[in-house]
């Protein structure tokens, strides 16, 4: 039985269809991929400052606390 020529090229243009389609979803899923990194690295670098006011703040309610402990018992000036 020949092949049939109409069914062998349209065989053919499927599977170049299907290949590009391919190849521009693996493209596709690269940038994404890399788009999912540089969110990462930000949101790591977010956490960090978040963590250092975190501390920052730690410390000044800490001299807050020091500073009325000290003027506890002090007279209001002019009395």
């Amino acid at each position: 039985m020949p092949e049939d020529p109409i069914a062998h090229s349209e065989l053919a243009a499927l599977t170049r269809r299907f290949e590009e389609v391919s190849q521009q979803h693996d493209r596709e899923f690269g940038i994404i991929k890399s788009d999912l990194t540089a969110v990462r690295l930000q949101v790591g670098n977010l956490d960090q400052k978040v963590e250092a006011l975190d501390k920052k703040i730690d410390r000044n309610q800490a001299q807050i606390v020091e500073l009325l402990t000290q003027l506890i018992g002090q007279r209001p000036a002019g009395s």
